[in-house]
């Protein structure tokens, strides 16, 4: 127990410290591979995942065209439906702007309320449906489209007015 030792290895550093440091510096190499170019910096299991079953087949790499005419690649399951499309890219879109800008906060709500997905002219519009029912297949293109909501869609409501007595309308 001299010199700061206590068991913890050389200068302090326990072993699972220098595994997590091992593994980390492993992992770092692995990712400026350029076969790995397409994992993230900061991969999650999910995305380690999805890119696994993406060389197994079972997931499908899509192209999403933004309204300028460029474009990204996301990859999803084979079963994905057009929610988990929707998070995909806005995790692709958030992971490409903290690489060139650093933290930039962009509202979902408001680009999913004006903007829609569309593949061949047809809007992915509900988010539970599949993306093979719309034709959606790997190599596919996904391309965004302004939206307006109509009114008779029910999406969108009147707001209510609040009123401050509403309570005390009523008979007890």
């Amino acid at each position: 127990c001299e010199n700061g030792v206590r068991g913890e290895g050389v200068l302090g550093y326990s072993s699972k410290k220098v595994k997590k440091v091992a593994i980390l510096s492993t992992l770092a190499a692995l990712l400026d591979d350029p076969i790995l170019a397409d994992v993230p910096k900061k991969p999650s299991l999910s995305d380690v995942d999805t890119l696994i079953n993406l060389e197994l087949g079972s997931a499908m790499c899509i192209s999403i065209v933004k309204l300028d005419g460029t474009s990204f690649d996301v990859a999803v399951m084979n079963s994905a439906t057009v929610k988990d499309l929707k998070l995909a890219i806005k995790k692709k879109v958030i992971e490409l702007e903290q690489s060139k800008m650093g933290h930039r906060h962009i509202s979902w709500r408001h680009v999913w309320a004006n903007f829609c997905l569309a593949h061949h002219n047809g809007k992915l519009l509900d988010d539970d449906a599949a993306l093979h029912d719309f034709g959606v297949r790997n190599n596919s293109q996904v391309h965004f489209l302004p939206y307006v909501v109509s009114k008779g869609s029910g999406r969108h409501f009147k707001r209510r007015k609040h009123r401050f007595f509403h309570g005390l309308n009523k008979l007890s």
